[in-house]
């Protein structure tokens, strides 16, 4: 197992950041042939007691990294605000419209291919993103783009299947909770890890609430599962596995790009999800 990398520091990979470059270093690399990647993840929605708010950010930026040490590709900045609806009862935690955040996927894109790179790859981290990045992506006509989905991969499904204890979860529970712990350790808080209310089971649409105790998506906390069963062993080997899915996906798209309409890891997430 890789040591976790030092995120905070956008420094620390100046060979893949394009933010870290001077625009002809970009250049010479879109002329040698890098692909570019995109990473979306949140970094101001709530996880919880026990992890921090840039969670997806962290998340998307690991992933990010591990695939361009992997096949030499350029990492463009991190969108860290998306749609996320589920979570603004909890302070610090931003939405926007679908409408606003798809305009603003399918500005980013479009600008990103027009720097002549030769293929797009899209890291997403949330659930509610899915729908609106998949739209934005679809109206790029005679572009090469493949739209990744972190939790939807076959490896990482099977070994949810394997690990999973809690009764229920999707937003800062036992999986989410135990890949931090895989990836920045430092930045979780177990000992503040609550579980919500254990008579809830499966998954119920509509934002979560701090305040009704009547609500089926009711959490005090924020987690929406039970996060006090995770362990840095389980998210080890659920790294693993979504890093497995991640790098096959990149590897058959890189070979033989996909219509953009099928290009995504997994099937359509489930709408009743929260994340």
């Amino acid at each position: 197992m890789q040591p976790p990398l030092n995120l905070a520091d956008p420094m620390s990979r100046p060979d893949y950041r394009i933010a870290a470059m001077t625009w002809d270093e970009v250049e010479r690399r879109i002329e040698t042939g890098a692909v570019a990647i995109m990473p979306i993840g949140a970094a101001s929605k709530e996880h919880g007691l026990h992890l921090p708010l840039n969670t997806d950010q962290i998340q998307a930026e690991y992933f990010a990294i591990r695939l361009a040490e992997k096949i030499g590709a350029l990492i463009w900045p991190t969108v860290t605000y998306g749609h996320y609806p589920a979570f603004v009862a909890y302070p610090g935690s931003n939405s926007v419209s679908t409408s606003t955040f798809e305009a603003l996927i399918g500005e980013i894109a479009a600008g990103i291919l027009a720097s002549g790179v030769r293929a797009l790859i899209v890291i997403d981290t949330g659930i509610s993103t899915i729908a609106p990045v998949e739209r934005a992506l679809s109206r790029l006509t005679d572009a090469d783009v493949v739209h990744l989905r972190l939790h939807q991969g076959p490896h990482y499904r099977s070994a949810v299947e394997q690990l999973v204890e809690q009764r229920y979860g999707s937003h800062a529970d036992e999986l989410e909770t135990s890949l931090m712990l895989a990836i920045t350790p430092d930045v979780v808080d177990m000992p503040r890890a609550q579980a919500s209310p254990a008579e809830r089971c499966g998954n119920a649409p509509g934002p979560l609430t701090r305040t009704d105790t009547s609500s089926p998506n009711y959490s005090a906390s924020g987690s929406f599962g039970d996060p006090t069963k995770a362990s840095r062993a389980k998210g080890e080997i659920l790294l693993a596995a979504m890093t497995e899915d991640v790098l096959d996906q990149t590897r058959r798209f890189i070979a033989d790009p996909p219509d953009i309409q099928s290009s995504s890891v997994g099937q359509q997430a489930n709408r009743s999800s929260i994340q």
